[in-house]
């Protein structure tokens, strides 16, 4: 696997959000399709970038963007479960021709790593249900359930939650 994560630069942005909530869209996550309020969040990767850190996946071949997750360390705007000491990752997405080549399970352990360097206790993450694929990936990455987290954030919508001990 010939992949680089790093963080995106500046002028990847707007690609960045357009693969994020083609990702989302395209898997079936978003209740209202294109008129889902939550689209316009997918696509903000440039105000992700001014309150956390957005990783991208990069081909090493040709030099495509194949993936991004956001990493929010230690409390910030885009932590909605973290508590002290703790790190968390949303909005992992990789476009179809990325798929298993392992360039989610990269993304999950470029987070494992910042989290770690950051000196935290654990790195958490909330989950659609219908997500089974990346939540088999938790599992043989160490993450845990954690169901006293759940949550909703609009009515409807029911987040399953994970943490990994560091």
């Amino acid at each position: 696997m010939d992949i680089t994560i790093r963080a995106a630069l500046d002028h990847e942005l707007e690609e960045v959000g357009e693969l994020t909530a083609r990702a989302y869209l395209d898997d079936g996550l978003l209740d209202f399709g294109e008129a889902d309020p939550y689209l316009s969040v997918l696509r903000a990767a440039r105000h992700r970038a001014g309150h956390a850190e957005v990783l991208v996946a990069v081909d090493g071949g040709s030099g495509a963007l194949l993936g991004t997750v956001t990493y929010a360390g230690d409390g910030g705007e885009y932590a909605e479960i973290a508590g002290p000491r703790e790190g968390e990752f949303r909005m992992l997405a990789v476009r179809s021709e990325g798929r298993n080549r392992g360039i989610g399970e990269a993304m999950v352990r470029a987070c494992m790593d910042k989290a770690r360097e950051g000196r935290l206790e654990r790195l958490v993450l909330s989950s659609h249900p219908a997500m089974l694929p990346a939540h088999r990936l938790y599992g043989r990455l160490g993450f845990v359930r954690t169901p006293e987290r759940d949550w909703g954030p609009i009515p409807g919508l029911s987040l399953i939650t994970f943490a990994l001990e560091l």
